[in-house]
């Protein structure tokens, strides 16, 4: 018993040095770590936590030295080597797995068809500038000027009534649709300004009795209704100067009545009118005082005006131009426009050659009259003069009128209209 007894107290013993041992260590390694963090104002789990913690790093740091010490020393015989524990820790490897599982995730996300959604996003609302409203603002004054512009445009053309003109140039002008479109078409395109660098200078040539005094005539009429008598100007030149020898006391009063004129207009802000009927018969010194007064180089009042020029200059041309090119088509061309448009180049250089008046001229050619357009003069005048319009005595007056040789079909006067007047006052 005293044996056991012995033995038992010597177990004790040795049990009570270990755990005072193990006390000792623990103490040791404290006191190397430094003291410990005060616990007083954590809550009770977070205190077991740390609590925990501190002893398992005490007992892998204990682990770790015993297991230098018999590194050290060899080790027992015998004995199974002694691994340290595997631990759980963030290594390369596992960030590395992990970044891997990642990519393929996003991978496989990207690989996926995205559809647009149908709903409309609308994008955010920028704020407007300033200046976005002084763009609009500037867009309207240019239109609202724009739009006045043309109606000014409009309310001067509606002042020389170039509607009621034509409407009266093709009910009394027979045969020359082509010369009236011409003639029109200028008119328009002069008068919808009041501003220009140069006057408007037509001139129209044709053989005998096929209109252009009667022409004449009718644009002087016009003008006095719309623009007064002071600035329309009808100058028969065998009536105001029919002797050489007065040409250029002539040309020195034209011009002076031509100054007074323009004058006028500039004032009032219209275009006057001068017709000159019979050019064929001026004389040198008028043409050159009327080539300086249409020259670009003038005062601004004598670059607004309209110069007529009627006479019967290349008539030749043209009668042998109609003659030569009558037929079928050439008539169903010569309803539609003007047949005589090709002669015009020709006509042009002709007349440059007698004076550089005409080189700023627009030239514009009458044609030859035709049985049907004398027999409507007939016609005309005949009412005009009271009578009855009879069918076949208009034939039997057209009949005693010379025409040329029928060509292709088609009979053209010699005189035109030359002899109507005459033949009806004989009835």
């Amino acid at each position: 018993m005293s044996d056991m007894d012995s033995s038992s107290s010597a177990s004790h013993t040795e049990e009570e040095e270990e755990s005072g041992g193990e006390e000792d260590e623990e103490m040791k390694i404290k006191d190397r770590e430094g003291p410990a963090p005060s616990l007083s104002s954590l809550s009770s789990t977070v205190r077991a936590v740390i609590r925990i913690k501190q002893k398992y790093q005490a007992l892998k740091k204990r682990r770790q030295e015993m297991a230098l010490v018999l590194g050290g020393h060899g080790g027992l015989a015998g004995a199974p080597s002694r691994t340290s524990p595997k631990i759980f820790t963030f290594d390369a490897t596992t960030a590395s797995s992990h970044s891997s599982l990642s990519s393929r995730k996003k991978r496989k996300r990207k690989r996926r068809v995205l559809y647009p959604n149908r709903r409309r996003r609308r994008g955010p609302k920028g704020e407007h500038s300033p200046a976005e409203y002084c763009l609009y603002l500037l867009s309207a004054i240019v239109f609202l000027q724009v739009y006045n512009a043309i109606e000014n445009l409009d309310d001067h053309v509606l002042r020389y009534d170039l509607e009621g003109l034509e409407k009266t140039l093709r009910r009394e002008v027979f045969g020359q649709q082509g010369a009236v479109e011409g003639l029109l078409s200028h008119l328009k395109d002069y008068l919808s300004t009041y501003v220009h660098n140069k006057p408007l200078v037509l001139s129209l040539h044709g053989p005998v009795g096929v209109g252009k005094s009667h022409l004449g005539r009718l644009l002087a009429g016009h003008f006095r209704s719309v623009v007064g008598e002071s600035l329309v100007l009808q100058y028969y030149v065998l009536h105001r100067c029919p002797q050489e020898a007065h040409a250029p006391q002539c040309a020195r009063d034209l011009r002076a009545l031509i100054s007074a004129m323009v004058e006028r207009a500039e004032e009032e802000e219209k275009i006057p009118l001068l017709v000159f009927d019979e050019a064929e018969h001026m004389h040198q010194d008028l043409l050159d005082a009327l080539h300086g007064l249409v020259a670009s180089k003038q005062p601004n009042q004598f670059l607004n005006a309209v110069y007529v020029f009627l006479s019967n200059l290349g008539h030749r041309d043209i009668t042998k131009h109609v003659l030569h090119n009558v037929s079928a088509a050439t008539a169903s061309s010569r309803r539609r426009g003007d047949p005589l448009a090709e002669l015009t180049p020709a006509l042009r250089g002709s007349l440059a050659k007698r004076h550089a008046l005409w080189t700023q001229a627009d030239i514009l050619p009458l044609g030859l009259l035709e049985k049907s357009h004398v027999m409507q003069c007939f016609l005309e005048e005949m009412t005009r003069e009271g009578f009855y319009p009879d069918r076949p005595h208009v034939e039997t007056l057209a009949g005693e009128v010379e025409y040329y040789p029928a060509a292709g079909g088609w009979e053209y006067s010699v005189t035109g209209c030359k002899q109507v007047v005459a033949k009806v006052n004989l009835l």
